[in-house]
């Protein structure tokens, strides 16, 4: 494998020497940008915009076109697996996802199919192909996939939810039935990944958005067993080089030593959790993604410069940090609000990696 000209996002997730700290954003290629939104128009259905590789080509290169950005991420979806098994996925406009088949019984679960990504799902290895010749490795491009968990609760609730009320029903009464559900999309999500990199990709992201719902005990059973078996299935070695693997779960602060010994390579952190707290409770054991809040991004970009500068200040100095939002940017935000924060980390990170002090916060 090639490295990239920039590989500063590769050498932080392994806690390599950096000359400043290396930036992204999670939804990075989304509704904030006008040409996006020009693009999505033109595909007619979001789903199209997924399933059609030049188009998705397109979409992942604008934010680093218009960016100094140290990594793409691919777009797509992380329901692209539960679609693939049958479950007929649709976006609503204003509401979101939505299944027409929702898991509701065990003959469900046992009948459904672990999809091949080559093909079931084959416009998301093109994509990764075109995206790779496009870049001409300028730099990293991330693959990704939603956890187990994450995917489990869109398919059974049959959509978004803010209670959970059917996955954790089905969790508390069945659990054997959705262990066997979990299983299925363990097996998936690692097909799925081992696709994205033989494919081509650089690094690999698990989001794993609504472990934070659950209590300790059934997130470490419910969600984290699930990744970690993933992650000792990738086929993260290629020659001399090393995949790195990122773990996110919104809202699990509270987990982190239990999350550092699963195998990651990095863990994503919401805003909710004290970066240097953080650093200080996995020590050396991983690298640590995040956390500026999104909706930091509303303010001015003075602001913006001072809140990028506490998160470098709470991380410290040295290797081992990848700085992002502690959750996706948000539809509406200032196109010119993110480039203030991607040039305010460019600016103020290089002092975390040599003798000079951060700027205070102020």
């Amino acid at each position: 494998m090639k490295s990239s000209a920039n590989d500063c996002f590769i050498r932080a997730l392994l806690r390599k020497p950096v000359e400043r700290t290396p930036v992204w954003i999670m939804r990075q290629a989304g509704r904030y940008l006008p040409e996006y939104r020009r693009v999505r128009e033109q595909a007619g259905s979001f789903m199209k915009l997924c399933t059609t590789p030049e188009l998705a080509c397109e979409v992942t290169l604008q934010p680093v076109e218009r960016y100094r950005l140290d990594a793409a991420i691919l777009f797509s979806d992380i329901l692209t697996i539960p679609h693939a098994m049958g479950l007929g996925l649709e976006f609503v406009e204003g509401e979101g996802p939505h299944f027409s088949r929702p898991i509701r019984s065990a003959a469900d679960i046992r009948h459904l199919p672990v999809p091949d990504p080559e093909i079931e799902l084959p416009y998301v290895p093109e994509s990764v192909r075109l995206i790779q010749r496009a870049l001409q490795r300028k730099v990293p491009l991330i693959g990704f996939s939603g956890s187990p968990w994450t995917l489990a609760t869109y398919m059974v609730e049959g959509g978004g939810s803010r209670e959970f009320r059917k996955i954790k029903q089905l969790m508390y009464e069945q659990p054997q039935w959705l262990h066997q559900l979990l299983i299925k999309l363990a097996d998936a999500v690692t097909c799925y990944l081992n696709a994205q990199i033989a494919a081509g990709v650089d690094a690999v992201m698990l989001f794993d958005t609504w472990g934070g719902v659950l209590a300790t005990e059934e997130y470490e059973q419910f969600s984290l067993h699930y990744a970690t078996q993933i992650v000792e299935k990738l086929h993260t070695r290629i020659g001399s080089s090393k995949i790195p693997t990122i773990l996110f779960t919104k809202g699990g602060g509270q987990w982190l030593q239990a999350m550092s010994r699963s195998g990651y390579d990095a863990l994503g952190l919401d805003w909710t959790t004290h970066m240097g707290r953080a650093r200080s409770r996995v020590g050396d054991k991983v690298a640590l993604q995040g956390n500026l809040d999104p909706v930091a991004l509303y303010a001015s970009p003075e602001t913006i410069r001072s809140q990028v500068n506490n998160v470098l200040r709470q991380f410290g100095g040295g290797t081992g940090h990848v700085f992002n939002l502690g959750h996706g940017v948000l539809p509406d935000t200032d196109p010119a609000h993110v480039g203030a924060m991607i040039e305010a980390v460019h600016e103020l990170s290089p002092a975390c990696h040599g003798a000079a002090g951060i700027e205070s916060a102020g």
